[in-house]
């Protein structure tokens, strides 16, 4: 059996953003540190990084953050923006603030414009966050959809024959399902992630979209009770959920 992977405590303390090492080092003295009930007084040992740390390892009697492979379910509220740098509210404001100090940093799986609210996913697995968006993986999309003027009916053929073309490209988009909820709202489905395309397919038909949220990817849907703002870490079966199709 292949033993775990070890590594210094102080190390992956501060790459969870507990501080410096000097900062755990500190901590440790303390006697903030715990392994299995015991003080660990030297924040310098190796430690093995087994799935269950998190549940063994405390500091000041709290269970020490996720490690690294962590995966995030967000429900994004609107008016928040996916980025580190720009101005105004952003989602990685919306977690603690320890983990925005986290090495490897966490990421959006893709992007939600600042006026649409659902279902995004965050990750610190490079792997994973490319395997998710890789064109080749066929990560549907389903966006719920009000419009500003009803349906007239035309609108799923020109969606699903593959045909449309968007102002300002060179290629039209692939197929998108549409599915008919009453006259101003309705459901896409959709594989491709160009800018703001659900908008943009609305125009092109000539409708508006006055409100967009997203509530699957993949497999996965947006809990019911997860409000809006709020987050959940992700277990191997949600992982798993994404790449099982809807």
């Amino acid at each position: 059996m292949k033993a775990a992977k070890s590594v210094r405590l102080d190390k992956l303390l501060a790459n969870l953003g507990y501080g410096s090492r000097r900062e755990i080092q500190g901590l440790a003295r303390a006697g903030a540190i715990r392994l299995d009930g015991a003080e660990v007084a030297d924040a310098g040992e190796r430690i093995a990084l087994d799935p269950h740390l998190p549940t063994r390892l405390t500091i000041h009697d709290a269970p020490v953050d996720p490690l690294p492979g962590l995966c995030l379910m967000l429900h994004k509220p609107l008016g928040v923006t996916c980025s580190h740098k720009e101005a105004g509210p952003l989602v990685y404001g919306l977690l603690p603030e320890r983990w925005r100090r986290r090495d490897p940093p966490l990421s959006t799986v893709g992007r939600l414009d600042k006026e649409t609210s659902g279902l995004l996913l965050l990750t610190d697995d490079g792997a994973l966050l490319h395997r998710i968006i890789a064109p080749k993986a066929k990560v549907a999309k389903r966006y719920r959809v009000t419009l500003d003027r009803p349906l007239n009916g035309t609108e799923g053929a020109t969606f699903a024959s593959g045909t449309l073309m968007l102002e300002g490209e060179e290629r039209p988009l692939l197929p998108v399902q549409l599915e008919v909820e009453d006259p101003t709202h309705c459901a896409v489905t959709l594989t491709e992630g160009r800018y703001h395309q659900v908008r943009r397919m609305f125009a092109a038909i000539g409708n508006h979209v006055v409100a967009l949220h997203r509530d699957r990817v993949g497999g996965l849907d947006l809990p019911t009770d997860l409000p809006a703002g709020g987050y959940r870490v992700m277990n191997e079966a949600d992982v798993a959920a994404i790449f099982a199709g809807g």
